[in-house]
């Protein structure tokens, strides 16, 4: 498995065998039994991984937030939920709110996640490879590899489930 720091790297080179793999898939994997898979694959591969150690999706994305989430990270930080929306939120395109990313509640000095105990949900079930109807996120899956190093395993993996070998 790539260490953080090397798996967009690594990623990239996979990209073009990663995208002809994706449209393997398309033609041969049952959906069922592809979403059983990523889930195995997931169970496996993060029990014994530490997210908080890299980080990257944190360090990239931003993220979207209900009003429950923000008014619970709101109260853990000690602060109206007004002044959480007023300093960390934007107003997103369909009304509700995200947090711009690079995360603001990711410490520079450890890359720990300040809010850890109440993060919203969408980074709690980060990279969401164990929820179904993967076959209809095959493309965000495979962007993936350059920025989860268990994502890049992952699909590694299935190439070895599927005996799947590149042009």
């Amino acid at each position: 498995m790539p260490t953080p720091s090397e798996v967009y790297e690594a990623g990239e080179r996979k990209k073009e065998e990663n995208m002809a793999f994706r449209a393997f898939l398309k033609g041969v994997a049952n959906p069922v039994e592809l979403d059983e898979q990523f889930r195995k694959l997931h169970d496996e591969l993060f029990t014994d991984y530490d997210c908080c150690a890299c980080n990257n999706c944190c360090r990239i994305y931003a993220v979207a937030l209900r009003m429950d989430e923000a008014e619970s990270i709101a109260e853990y930080l000690g602060m109206s939920t007004q002044a959480f929306v007023d300093e960390y939120l934007f107003q997103t395109s369909a009304g509700g709110y995200g947090i711009d990313g690079p995360c603001p509640f990711l410490r520079a000095e450890d890359g720990k996640c300040v809010i850890h105990e109440c993060k919203p949900t969408v980074c709690r079930n980060y990279p969401h490879t164990n929820q179904p109807d993967r076959m209809g996120s095959l493309l965000n899956i495979i962007s993936l590899t350059e920025e989860c190093p268990v994502v890049y395993e992952m699909i590694e993996g299935l190439k070895r489930i599927y005996s799947f070998r590149s042009g």
